[in-house]
């Protein structure tokens, strides 16, 4: 019985963890000394992604999670982590950005201080 009110315990200790995090969808633009600078984007009225406030620089956590964004998740409408980045952010697609930035869902950790989860991947290819 007291196993059953720690494992539950637990379970919801963890998932009052991730709601309290934030993600954030948009574009980084540079990366350098454990930070990332991304720009949020938000739909315009005219359905075209726009900026959405100024830049964000945030410091990566310790343990941060790096891949590619896979299917979304139609209950919590959100990208599911796909397969994992290989090197992290020492990987040439971050050092390879372009003027528009790379395309990525940001996940923060509770007090939103530093970044947990870069989820890499979407836009229209060629651009």
């Amino acid at each position: 019985m007291k196993w059953k009110v720690v494992s539950a315990s637990m379970a919801v200790l963890v998932f009052v963890g991730m709601a309290l995090s934030d993600s954030y969808n948009g574009a980084i633009t540079g990366i350098k000394d454990g930070k990332v600078t991304f720009q949020k984007m938000k739909k315009g009225d005219d359905k075209k992604l726009e900026k959405d406030g100024d830049p964000i620089v945030l410091p990566v956590s310790a343990d941060v999670k790096v891949a590619k964004r896979g299917k979304v998740d139609k209950d919590t409408k959100s990208f599911n982590a796909g397969d994992a980045i290989e090197g992290g952010l020492k990987n040439e697609i971050f050092e390879k950005i372009g003027d528009k930035g790379l395309n990525a869902t940001i996940t923060t950790d509770a007090d939103n201080k530093k970044i947990t989860q870069i989820l890499v991947g979407g836009g229209k290819k060629g651009k």
